[in-house]
């Protein structure tokens, strides 16, 4: 007995210290790289601009803890307070971002969002700190004080349990023990609005990972030795053990893998936004082996405590969209939101309450729409046998004149039949005057594919639906863009009739290689000097672009299930773009295949068809936007007012994912004062409107007589 003890003891000795020079190791390499990437950054030119860009975490090799970003002080940002302000008291506002008028044809005020509740609750905190440090001490006297009463008190309840506890000890039944599972309430508190500025919280990296697998792997082998040791130390257990092998009966064994607790537990829960409140069942994993953070649009809206309604759109070839919606069902006026290349709706909410221009939005009354551009690697598609070859055949193209068309008409027909049942006595005219006003917010990519469908549009003699665009550094000139993508123009224009067969798309292919993207993610967050180095070499990729392109990598779109990608022709176009200097449709390759598609040997010249924009126009560009510079952004305001539209320009201080991605509170406030000078139609106007279009009807019926 005593040898055993000996040999046991042995082996746990043995044990921990496999495990403490294998962790030690692992953390050796790890701090080498770190060191590494450090000393590399040290040396690479013009590191000091590219890191100053990110805004929250500090990637710089430093000695010190990580640095909260300003506006986190407090626990929120003055944006939120402003817009509490401006929807409490918008008449008496020193601010002119909105009107009286306003408040006269909507009616009431819209009902207090979760973001601005929580807003007050953490400035009325931020307030009372130094109230808080009397109170402390306050408490803390009395506690020592009343310390002998409450210790009289506990004996005899101490007692009284335990006797209870004792008389009620019965054999509790499964269908019992169900009814007594913890319920999750569905109020949130206020600390579960505080959500990280970045979602790589959740998941462990490729390190932590490595240092689990190898704990895992050596608690295996030494527990095999130890039971092997233990049987054989101990033969008549070992002759017990083959016995019951041989003695029990496959019913009794199987009830004991039963009565194991399960990895899978159902749990009552609701989610804020749905309609039926009532608490569900839904089965939840408590141990996820890959660990990787795939929440989708819709999680992070509903943990934010926001209504969510998530709408399947199918464009006109087949493709299908997810057209997304923090939904305010009674109101009048309505935002659009459209992501960029690489993104998806996630960008809009992905900076929490404080900073997302989707929550903004919705605070001020607005029923916001996030659209998603077709191009998931999921590959949604009516025709579920479509090749990877056919569903990736798409350009520039099709994004403007099929996936904005189908989700547009998709939101007019939601937002029509809803007003229609929260207004039964209005008789509109839908083709002639809107129940509504539809104002479009989009970013890069999305800003030229909206520009596109507006001017298609209106050749076409069809109604767009829009009251306003405010364009977020939009792509569509390229001609002043840097050596790097000067290359990419040339080696696509030279290789693309061979490429284009081979790589039909660009994306992570497997779930694998996704995950380990999905876990670096976290390792550039826990290893400073090596995540700035990597910002640093991605910057130098897209010409010094400052913008925080290891925190993009960090966002849970980008997960082993699913990813945004680029397929070829998207690419294709753009480099056509930036080749001929003008912001034009596909070219097709031949003057044939142009004529099928457009009637023409050219493709259609977009900017020389500016004329047949008839909403007001806002262009922002950044002025350390790097991808799309602001003399890009200045041309697009040059060729508009030349052709006479309504437009503005405006630039800030911002790379080219700052304007999503990061919180800015002068761009909020700018975007939101754009959207609040356009007014939803009073009723008395509309009721004109009605009036004047009965009698237009009654001419056209006597002259028709």
């Amino acid at each position: 007995m005593f040898n055993l003890i000996l040999l046991i003891g042995g082996l746990h000795i043995i044990i921990w210290s496999v495990k403490t020079v294998t962790y030690e190791s692992l953390n050796n390499v790890a701090r080498c790289i770190n060191g590494v990437s450090a000393l590399l950054l040290t040396v690479l030119p013009g590191k000091a601009n590219i890191l100053e860009g990110l805004h929250g975490w500090e990637l710089r090799p430093t000695l010190r803890g990580p640095r909260l970003p300003r506006w986190m002080h407090n626990g929120v940002s003055s944006f939120n307070h402003f817009i509490h302000e401006l929807s409490v008291d918008s008449d008496t506002s020193s601010l002119d971002y909105s009107s009286g008028e306003e408040e006269e044809s909507d009616g009431p005020l819209p009902p207090a969002s979760p973001s601005s509740q929580c807003s007050r609750l953490s400035w009325a905190s931020a307030s009372a700190k130094s109230e808080s440090r009397w109170s402390e001490w306050i408490t803390f006297i009395l506690w020592w004080l009343i310390l002998p009463l409450r210790i009289l008190l506990w004996v005899p309840q101490y007692f009284l349990r335990l006797f209870f506890k004792r008389g009620s000890r019965t054999p509790a039944s499964p269908r019992r023990s169900q009814q007594h599972r913890p319920r999750f309430s569905k109020t949130n508190s206020s600390k579960d609005h505080d959500v990280p500025n970045r979602a790589t919280d959740r998941r462990r990296g490729v390190v932590e990972d490595l240092h689990l697998a190898i704990e895992i792997c050596i608690e295996a082998i030494f527990d095999f030795f130890h039971r092997a040791t233990h049987l054989l130390l101990s033969p008549s257990e070992a002759f017990a053990i083959m016995l019951s092998w041989f003695s029990s009966s496959p019913s009794h064994s199987r009830k004991e893998k039963h009565e194991h607790v399960s990895d899978d537990e159902t749990l009552q829960t609701a989610t804020l936004g749905e309609t039926d409140p009532s608490l569900t069942a839904r089965p939840t994993r408590l141990y996820n082996t890959m660990n990787t953070d795939t929440r989708t649009c819709q999680d992070v809206i509903t943990e934010l405590g926001y209504p969510y309604e998530a709408i399947r759109v199918v464009t006109s070839d087949g493709y299908g969209l997810l057209l997304e919606r923090i939904p305010r069902r009674d109101a009048r006026k309505a935002v659009y939101l459209q992501h960029g290349i690489l993104d998806s709706s996630m960008g809009w909410v992905s900076n929490g309450v404080v900073g997302s221009p989707a929550f903004a939005a919705y605070d001020q009354g607005y029923d916001v729409f996030l659209g998603n551009f077709r191009g998931l690697v999921s590959r949604d598609h009516v025709n579920k046998n479509i090749s990877s070859k056919d569903y990736w055949r798409y350009s520039i193209n099709e994004h403007g004149t099929e996936d904005i068309p189908a989700m547009i008409e998709k939101i007019h027909e939601i937002k029509t039949s809803e007003l229609k049942l929260s207004h039964p006595n209005t008789d509109e005219e839908i083709n002639e005057e809107e129940p509504y006003k539809l104002c479009a917010v989009c970013h890069s990519l999305g800003g030229a594919a909206i520009l596109m469908y507006v001017i298609t549009r209106k050749i076409k003699e069809k109604p767009h639906r829009l009251s306003r665009l405010i364009l977020l550094s939009p792509a569509g000139f390229h001609e002043d863009s840097n050596l790097g993508f000067t290359l990419v123009e040339y080696m696509f224009l030279f290789v693309s009739p061979v490429l284009a067969r081979i790589v039909p798309a660009f994306y992570i292919p497997t779930r694998f290689f996704r995950m380990l993207l999905n876990k670096l993610a976290r390792d550039f967050h826990n290893y400073p000097a090596l995540g700035g180095l990597v910002q640093t070499l991605m910057s130098y990729v897209v010409g010094g672009d400052s913008s925080n392109w290891v925190g993009v990598l960090g966002l849970p779109h980008y997960n082993m299930n699913d990813m945004p990608a680029v397929s070829f022709r998207v690419a294709q176009h753009l480099a056509q773009i930036k080749h001929t200097g003008k912001f034009r449709m596909f070219d097709y390759g031949s003057r044939r295949a142009n004529m099928e598609v457009y009637g023409s040997p050219e493709p259609l010249d977009l900017g020389e068809s500016y004329r047949f924009i008839d909403v007001p126009v806002d262009l922002v560009a950044g002025k350390k936007d790097k991808v799309i510079r602001p003399s890009m952004v200045r041309k697009h305001y040059k060729v508009m007012r030349e052709a006479g539209v309504d437009v503005s320009f405006n630039e800030f201080e911002y790379a080219h994912l700052d304007f999503t991605f990061s919180h800015r509170e002068e761009l909020l406030a700018y975007v939101m004062s754009r959207l609040l000078l356009v007014e939803p139609t009073s009723v008395e106007q509309r009721q004109r409107s009605q009036k004047g279009m009965k009698l237009k009807k009654k001419k056209k019926e006597g002259t028709v007589v």
